[in-house]
C-alpha cells in the first residue's frame, strides 16, 4: 500500500535516503570493516554505526499487513520507508496500544531514561505514535544494546499496564539510518516531530504530548516562568 508523497518533508526525507547513503547489507561502503558493517537480515535496512547520529523506526507487532512488503512496489529504502510509515500512520490494521496515554506515557519516558540514567545515546528527537516509535540519537553504546533495552523493557512495562504480560509487544525488525550531515539531521528532526501533524492528529508538533517538540516547548515554558 504505497502512499503518495506530496509532504515536502517526505520528499526532503527521500533525498536524503536514496542518494547511495542507504543501509543495509547490498548498500553498506565495501570500505568499512566488516564489525562495523553488522545488520539483521531483515526486510528494512540495518547499519549500526558506534558513536554516530541514527534514525531509528520500530512498530507494534501486527500493525501491518503480513503481505505488505510483498505488495510494496518501491524500489528504494526511502520510497519504502515513507510507504511503510504512511501505512503505520493511517492506522487501518493492528492494536495501536501507545493510544492509551498510560502506555504512550512510559514508552516517552523509557526514551529519556535510555539517555539521562543508562547513558545509551543523546537524544536528538522522538515522537511516540500509536504504533509506532521514532527516535534520532547519537549512540553512546552499540545499536543493538539499545533496542534490545528500550524494546524489552517497554514491552514488560507495557504488557503489565494492559493486562497481557508474557505476549509480544514489538515487531522484531527495526529501521536505522546512519545520518550523514547536519542538514539531513534537521530534516529528519523536522520530519519526525511533524509526524502527527502529517497523520492529521494535531495542527502543531508540539501539541502532541508524547513528542520532543511538547518537552522542548515545556522546557522553555518553565525556563520563562
Amino acid at each position: 500500500m504505497p502512499v503518495g508523497l506530496e509532504d515536502s518533508r517526505d520528499r526532503a526525507l527521500l533525498d536524503d535516503l536514496t542518494e547511495g547513503e542507504e543501509t543495509g547489507k547490498n548498500a553498506c561502503p565495501t570500505v568499512m570493516s566488516r564489525k562495523a558493517k553488522a545488520y539483521y537480515e531483515r526486510h528494512l535496512p540495518h547499519w549500526q554505526p558506534r558513536g554516530k547520529v541514527l534514525f531509528i523506526t520500530w512498530r507494534l507487532a501486527g500493525s501491518l499487513p503480513a503481505a505488505f512488503w510483498r505488495e510494496c512496489t518501491e524500489k528504494s529504502a526511502g520510497k519504502r520507508f515513507v510507504a511503510f510509515d504512511r501505512a503505520l500512520d493511517s492506522g487501518c490494521i493492528g492494536p495501536m496500544w501507545m493510544k492509551d496515554a498510560a502506555v504512550a506515557k512510559l514508552v516517552s519516558d523509557a526514551l529519556r531514561y535510555g539517555e539521562t540514567e543508562r547513558g545509551l545515546y543523546r537524544m536528538l528527537a522522538s515522537v511516540v505514535m500509536s504504533n509506532h516509535v521514532h527516535l534520532l540519537i547519537e549512540t553512546i553504546e552499540p545499536l543493538q544494546k539499545i533496542t534490545r533495552f528500550l524494546k524489552g523493557y517497554t514491552a514488560r512495562c507495557a504488557n503489565l499496564v494492559l493486562g497481557r504480560t508474557g505476549r509480544v509487544f514489538w515487531q522484531d525488525e527495526s529501521f536505522d539510518h546512519w545520518v550523514r550531515s547536519s542538514s539531513e539531521e534537521n530534516r529528519i528532526i523536522q520530519y519526525i516531530e511533524n509526524n502527527p501533524v502529517t497523520a492529521g492528529l494535531v495542527d502543531k508538533p508540539e501539541d502532541w504530548a508524547w513528542s520532543s517538540a511538547a518537552r522542548r516547548v515545556t522546557i522553555e515554558q518553565n525556563w520563562m516562568s
